[in-house]
């Protein structure tokens, strides 16, 4: 299965050279935004990224391109002008990534990479936020219901996408784009589990995934939503991005915790003692 990562937006937010790097590759630690992201998908065997790319798409491109090299012990013989690698601490990702343009909708973006997903089901995220959601459970939640997309939905005040769902309900009826007030309702938290198809509600590049599609699937029945209630943070604000970081350097951080404990199950024996190097 492929995992579909959202990354067209900017820092500026979150520090005074910001506008320099793309959202996504922000720190959270010593590592981006992004590296937790495929962490979280890599502890369930999902190894395969499509990543859309927009803003400043080279630092995303250089960050793979000399990731082996950052993550590997190695020699240098300059007088021969060689190299020598002596250890691999990478993970078996396979990484593709597209200019999808940093003016497109995420619609659009998804559109634009219809031929990089195929014909499988397939995961998504907008790549803004953090959480232990268990991906597993969410891609066998997503297989029983049978509709055409699965959200997690999360409880969280003041966000776009938020909707009523009934105890026992997993139907998505409708979904309001933005709820003014402090009333408490589900809302979309970001990490999808898509059928192929959903591509053809896509009309155009000017598709607005919040609103043409999701709303669309759910007044035709065919959007689910998967309750979370542990752990999701997004990182919208200097604030967002300070909580995650206290957590990160408290050694107290749900997303990593969760990625530590589940990524063994997925690994030889062999494996796990790499993992646990690096």
């Amino acid at each position: 299965m492929k995992a579909v990562i959202i990354a067209k937006g900017s820092g500026t937010t979150f520090s005074e050279d910001g506008a320099l790097i793309p959202k996504i590759m922000v720190k959270i630690g010593e590592k981006p935004m992004l590296w937790h992201i495929m962490k979280s998908y890599s502890c369930y065997g999902i190894n395969d990224f499509i990543i859309c790319c927009g803003y400043k798409s080279n630092v995303i491109r250089e960050y793979f391109a000399n990731y082996h090299l950052n993550n590997s012990d190695v020699t240098f013989r300059l007088r021969d002008n060689t190299m020598e690698l002596h250890s691999n601490l990478t993970e078996p990702w396979n990484v593709t990534l597209v200019n999808t343009s940093q003016d497109s909708t995420t619609g659009g973006q998804l559109k634009k990479i219809k031929n990089h997903i195929g014909d499988q089901t397939f995961c998504m995220t907008y790549g803004n936020a953090l959480s232990d959601v268990n991906i597993r459970d969410l891609i066998s939640f997503h297989r029983s219901a049978g509709l055409m997309a699965t959200l997690i939905a999360v409880q969280h005040t003041g966000r776009s996408g938020m909707f009523h769902l009934k105890e026992q309900e997993t139907k998505v009826n409708s979904m309001r784009e933005k709820l003014n007030g402090s009333e408490l309702l589900w809302t979309n938290g970001g990490y999808f589990v898509l059928e192929p198809e959903i591509l053809d509600y896509i009309e155009d590049e000017e598709n607005v995934w919040e609103k043409e599609t999701l709303e669309g699937l759910s007044g035709e029945g065919q959007l689910s939503a998967y309750r979370h209630t542990g752990f999701w943070k997004p990182m919208d604000t200097l604030n967002d991005k300070n909580v995650l970081e206290k957590l990160w350097q408290s050694g107290t951080a749900p997303w990593h915790e969760h990625v530590i404990k589940n990524q063994y199950q997925n690994l030889s024996p062999s494996a796990n003692l790499k993992a646990l190097k690096n």
